[in-house]
C-alpha cells in the first residue's frame, strides 16, 4: 500500500479516476498536473491514511507514511529548489482537505505553513517585499492558531479572537482594510496573535517546520469530523467512512503585490448555466479571501484589463478543463507576479436552473448523448426550477440591492445566528439568514433558511457556493446593509436614510437580480425555460415507468398534467368533504340513527361528488383516473369540544347530547388501525356505493361530451382477500347500474398497505386488476411507528446513524422493499398482467423511483410539482439497471 502519491513537475502518481483514493481535489490536482498545466508541486496523503485514523485514533499513522511524506517533501524542494524551514530559501507550503465527494468549506487548510521568525525574514529578502512576508506570516499564525491550536469564538455570538485582534490593529493604525495594515502593524498583529494563542492553550505557537507540518496534517484529518462536516454529509448523504485525502503543495502567492490575484472561476454561469467565464478575483490577495466573503471581489472581466496575459491563459485553461471534463467546472487559481496557477479544478456546484441548460447545451455542442445528459441530471434539484418567482407586476419597494448569488424568490422573518435559523424553522417558520458573512459552521441554518443574505462576500464566495449548492435563494455583498447580529439588528443606510429592523421582522428576496423587499412580495408561477422541455423529451424516450400524480382537485390536475403526468394515480375522496356545505352533509350520514337516514344524507353528497369526478375525467381527457373510496375513519368529520358540538347539532338539526354521545362512540384508542378504510364499506355499504354511483354518472356525463374516460376505482386497506371479493361485487353492480348501459371501461383495484396483504397478495390479486402501493401506511405498519408521533424521535436515530434515512421520506429499500416484492411477485403469480403502481409520498423521491423500476413497478404517483422529478428517476433508473 502506497500512502502518499506526487503530482507536479509534468508528471503525476494518479488520474481523475482515483478520486476514492485521492479524493476529488487531489485526483483532479493530478489529472492537471498530467495534461502539462500549471500546477505547483505538491503530494496527496490517500484516504486510507484517514481510514486508519478513524480506526485507531488521532495520530496514529500507518508506520510507512513518514518516509513516504519526507521522499516526497524532498522532491517538491528539489523541483521549487526551496527547502522547507530553510533560513535562506524557505519553502512554504498549503495543506488542504479533499475528500472524494464535495464538500465545499467543511474542513480546514493551512496557508503559509513553513513560517517562523526566521523564515518570515527569508521571504521578505527573497520577495524584496517585507509587508507580503509579515502579511503571509500573520495569515498562517491566525489558521494555525485556530485550526491545529483551537482558538476560536467561545459562541457564534462572538467573532473571532483574531478577528478581534486584527479590528483593534486596524483602528489603531487608522487602516480601513487588512491590505492598507503595513509591516510594523503586521508584525504587532503576530506578536498579539502568539500571544493569544499561549493565554488560551497556555502552549507556544511551534517555530519547528516540520512540527508545523504534521500538526496541520492532523488537523485536517481530524476536520473530516468536525460538526459542520458531519452535517454536511447527513444533508448530502455522504458516507462517514469513505475519509478525506490530504493534499500537501507549494505555496503561490497571490498577495506579493498588484501583479498578482487570487480568484475563483466557473466555466458556465452557475446560476443560470450560460456559456461564459463567470468568476471573481481579489488583488493582491490570498484564496481565502475570496472564498470567505471578507472582502469583495471584483468580476473576471476586470481581469483582463488589469493582467490581459494572466486572463487570456486562465480562458484558454478554462476551455481546456472543460473540453477535458465534459461538464461545467469551478477553478480555484493565482496569479503570481503575472503567472497564473491552478490549484483545483472539479465539477461546479450549480442551480437546478443551470444544471438543465448545461446538459442541454453540452449535448448541442456534441460533448455529451442525451443518455449521458439525463444521468448528468440530480432529479432532486428539479424542484429549484419549479420555484415561484415574484411578480414583476407588483414589486414593492427595494430597500437594498447586492449581488444576485443563487436565483428564486425567497420570503421570511429574519434572523441573524445559525443556530436561530434552525430554532425558528423547526417551529415552522420561514426564515431568513442575514449576516455580515457565513462561515461554513452556519452550515445548519442555511439549510433550515428559505433565503440567505450577506453584507460582504461574492458571487464565488461561501454563502454563494454553498446556496447554490442547495437550491437556496442568496443575495450577498448587500453593501448598504449593516448587521449587529449580538444586538440581533440590522439595518439598510443609503441616500441620507435608515431602515431599521429587528429579529422577526419580515423580507423578500430575489436571488436573481439581488434585490431586497421589505415585507411580502408577491409571487407568481415559475416561467419553465425551452431546455426543461428539449430534456424531458430525451426523459420520455428513455423511461418505461409511467408517472401519474395524486391530484383532488381540478387545478392540482392541470398543474400536474401541464408537467407530464400520465393520469391520476390517487385521488382523495375525503378531501372533497372539507367544504362547509359538504362537511354538514357527511356529518348528518355520520350520526344518522340507521340506513335510511344514511342515504338520505348521502344523497345530497352525491352531486357534489358526482361534479367533481366529472371535472377531474374532463382535465384528464384520455388518461386513467384511479378514485380511492373513503379510506379516513369516520370520526375525522366529527367535532370534538362542547362548543363545536353544539354548532354542529344546531346546523344539522339534531340535539346536542346525541351528536356528542356519537362522537363518543366512534372514538377509537387507535383510528390508523381501526374502523376505516374498505372496514367502513364493510359496516356501511351504503358509503361505497354512493360513491361508485358518483363516479359511474360523472364517466357517462363527459363520456357523452366526447371525453375518454378511464376510471379506476381503488378500494383501500384490504387486509383479507373476502373483503375484496365482496366489495368487488358491490362496486360492480352499483356501477353497471350508474352507467346506465353506457359502454365504458372500467377497471377495479386495491391499495396494498398492510404487511398482511403484502405476504397474501397472490388470493388478493384474485378479485384485482391492479395494485397501488400505499407506503405511507405500508411504512407505518411495518416499522410499528405512527408517522404523526414519529418526529419526536426519529431524528436523534437518523443523526445517531440508527437509521440511514427518515423512512417516511425515502422508501426503506430492506423492509418495506422486500414486503413490496413480495406482494408484485405474489400479485402476478396470480395475474401476470396484473397492473402496479405506487402512490405514496415515496412515488416522487427519486431512489424509491429507482427501487419502484427495478422491481417492475407500470407507475408511480406523486405529488404535482414532483412529477417531473419522478420522470428524471425514472428515465436515469432505466439507464441505470434492469426493470420490467
Amino acid at each position: 500500500m502506497k500512502y502518499v502519491r506526487q503530482f507536479g513537475g509534468g508528471t503525476a502518481d494518479g488520474r481523475a479516476k482515483d478520486k476514492a483514493l485521492l479524493g476529488g481535489k487531489g485526483a483532479n490536482l493530478a489529472e492537471m498536473a498530467s495534461l502539462g498545466l500549471p500546477v505547483p508541486p505538491g503530494f496527496t496523503i490517500t484516504t486510507e491514511v484517514c481510514r486508519h485514523v478513524l480506526e485507531h485514533g488521532v495520530g496514529a499513522y500507518p508506520e510507512e507514511l513518514g518516509g513516504e511524506v519526507g521522499e516526497a517533501l524532498a522532491r517538491i524542494e528539489e523541483l521549487t529548489k526551496t527547502k522547507l524551514g530553510d533560513t535562506t530559501a524557505p519553502l512554504l507550503l498549503s495543506v488542504r482537505s479533499g475528500a472524494p465527494a464535495s464538500m465545499p468549506g467543511m474542513m480546514d487548510t493551512i496557508l503559509n505553513l513553513g513560517l517562523n521568525d526566521a523564515t518570515v525574514d527569508a521571504l521578505a529578502k527573497e520577495s524584496g517585499n517585507p509587508r507580503f512576508a509579515w502579511d503571509c506570516y500573520r495569515r498562517f499564525v491566525a489558521m494555525y492558531g485556530e485550526v491545529v491550536m483551537g482558538v476560536v469564538a467561545p459562541t457564534e455570538h462572538d467573532e473571532q479572537p483574531f478577528d478581534v485582534i486584527l479590528d483593534s490593529i486596524k483602528r489603531t493604525h487608522r487602516a480601513n482594510r487588512d491590505q492598507d495594515l503595513g509591516e510594523p502593524a503586521l508584525r504587532e498583529a503576530v506578536a498579539m496573535f502568539k500571544a493569544k494563542i499561549l493565554e488560551v492553550t497556555k502552549q507556544t505557537f511551534p517555530d519547528d517546520a516540520k512540527t508545523q507540518l504534521w500538526g496541520a496534517i492532523g488537523a485536517v484529518f481530524a476536520s473530516w469530523g468536525n460538526p459542520r462536516a458531519d452535517y454536511y454529509r447527513k444533508l448530502n448523504n455522504i458516507s462517514a467512512s469513505i475519509g478525506t485525502a490530504v493534499n500537501v503543495q507549494a505555496m503561490v502567492f497571490g498577495n506579493l503585490g498588484d501583479d498578482c490575484a487570487t480568484g475563483v472561476a466557473f466555466t458556465r454561469n452557475p446560476a443560470t448555466g450560460t456559456a461564459e467565464l463567470y468568476g471573481e478575483f481579489l488583488t493582491n490577495a490570498q484564496g481565502e479571501d475570496v472564498v470567505a466573503g471578507i472582502r469583495t471581489p471584483e468580476p473576471l472581466p476586470e481581469l483582463a484589463k488589469k493582467q490581459p496575459a494572466a486572463h487570456a491563459e486562465l480562458v484558454r485553461v478554462a476551455r481546456l478543463l472543460e473540453d477535458h471534463f465534459r461538464d461545467m467546472q469551478d477553478l480555484e487559481f493565482t496569479i503570481q507576479r503575472g503567472e497564473l496557477f491552478m490549484l483545483q479544478t472539479r465539477s461546479g456546484k450549480r442551480t437546478g436552473k443551470a444544471m438543465v441548460k448545461v446538459a442541454v447545451d453540452l449535448v448541442a455542442e456534441g460533448k455529451l448523448t442525451t443518455r449521458e445528459a439525463v444521468l448528468r441530471i440530480d432529479p432532486a434539484k428539479l424542484d429549484e426550477v419549479l420555484h415561484p418567482t415574484i411578480d414583476p407586476k407588483a414589486r414593492p419597494p427595494v430597500v437594498g440591492k447586492g449581488l444576485p448569488a443563487s436565483p428564486g424568490a425567497a420570503i421570511g422573518r429574519i434572523v441573524f445566528t445559525a443556530n436561530a435559523a434552525q430554532e425558528w424553522a423547526q417551529r415552522g417558520e420561514m426564515v431568513i439568514l442575514v449576516r455580515t458573512d457565513t462561515s461554513p459552521e452556519d452550515i445548519h441554518g442555511m439549510k433550515a433558511a428559505s433565503g440567505i443574505l450577506t453584507a460582504r462576500g461574492g458571487l464565488t464566495s461561501h454563502a454563494a457556493v454553498v446556496a447554490r449548492g442547495m437550491g437556496k435563494c442568496c443575495v450577498t455583498a448587500c453593501t448598504s446593509l449593516r448587521v449587529d447580529a449580538a444586538k440581533k439588528t440590522a439595518a439598510f443606510v443609503g441616500g441620507g436614510q435608515e431602515k431599521r429592523l429587528k429579529e422577526g421582522d419580515t423580507l423578500t428576496l430575489d436571488g436573481s437580480t439581488g434585490e431586497v423587499f421589505l415585507g411580502s412580495a408577491p409571487l407568481v408561477p415559475a416561467q419553465l425555460g425551452t431546455e426543461l422541455g428539449s430534456l424531458m423529451q430525451w426523459v420520455d424516450e428513455i423511461r418505461t415507468l409511467k408517472v401519474r400524480t395524486n391530484a383532488d382537485t381540478p387545478t392540482d390536475a392541470r398543474t400536474a398534467r401541464s408537467f407530464g403526468a400520465e393520469g391520476i394515480g390517487l385521488c382523495r375522496t375525503e378531501h372533497m368533504f372539507f367544504a362547509p356545505e359538504r362537511l354538514l352533509a357527511v356529518r348528518e350520514m355520520i350520526v344518522a340513527a340507521d340506513e335510511a337516514g344514511r342515504r338520505a344524507a348521502l344523497a345530497k353528497i352525491l352531486p357534489m361528488q358526482r361534479s367533481d369526478f366529472a371535472e377531474l375525467f374532463r382535465v384528464m381527457d384520455g388518461l386513467p383516473v384511479t378514485i380511492r373510496l373513503l379510506d379516513p375513519p369516520l370520526h375525522e368529520f366529527l367535532p370534538h369540544s362542547a362548543e363545536e358540538i353544539e354548532n354542529v347539532a344546531r346546523d344539522i338539526g339534531r340535539p346536542a347530547n346525541v351528536v356528542a354521545a356519537k362522537v363518543a362512540d366512534l372514538h377509537e384508542a387507535n383510528p390508523m388501525l381501526g374502523h376505516r378504510g374498505c372496514r367502513l364499506a364493510i359496516t356501511y355499504p351504503e358509503i361505497y356505493e354512493i360513491q361508485v354511483q358518483a363516479i359511474g354518472e360523472a364517466a357517462a356525463l363527459v363520456a357523452a361530451e366526447g371525453v375518454i374516460v378511464q376510471p379506476e376505482i381503488m378500494i383501500p386497506l384490504v387486509m383479507v382477500h373476502e373483503e375484496l371479493r365482496r366489495l368487488r361485487a358491490l362496486v360492480t353492480t352499483a356501477m353497471d347500474r350508474a352507467l346506465a348501459g353506457a359502454k365504458i371501461p372500467y377497471t377495479i383495484g386495491t391499495m396494498i398497505e398492510l404487511p398482511r396483504a403484502c405476504v397474501v397478495a397472490d388470493r388478493i390479486a384474485e378479485h384485482a386488476d391492479f395494485f397501488s402501493f400505499g407506503t405511507n401506511d405500508l411504512t407505518q405498519t411495518t416499522y410499528g411507528l405512527s408517522r404523526d408521533d414519529a418526529g419526536r424521535f426519529l431524528p436523534a436515530y437518523i443523526d445517531g446513524g440508527v437509521l440511514p434515512n427518515d423512512p417516511f421520506a425515502v422508501l426503506d429499500p430492506d423492509g418495506v422493499g422486500a414486503l413490496l416484492e413480495l406482494g408484485v411477485r405474489g400479485g402476478r403469480s396470480t395475474k401476470p398482467d396484473l397492473k402496479v403502481g405506487i402512490c405514496g409520498e415515496h412515488g416522487g423521491e427519486p431512489s424509491s423511483v429507482e427501487l419502484c423500476h427495478r422491481m417492475g413497478f407500470d407507475y408511480v404517483s406523486c405529488s404535482p410539482f414532483r412529477v417531473p422529478i419522478a420522470r428524471v428517476a425514472a428515465a436515469r433508473a432505466a439507464l441505470l439497471g434492469p426493470g420490467k
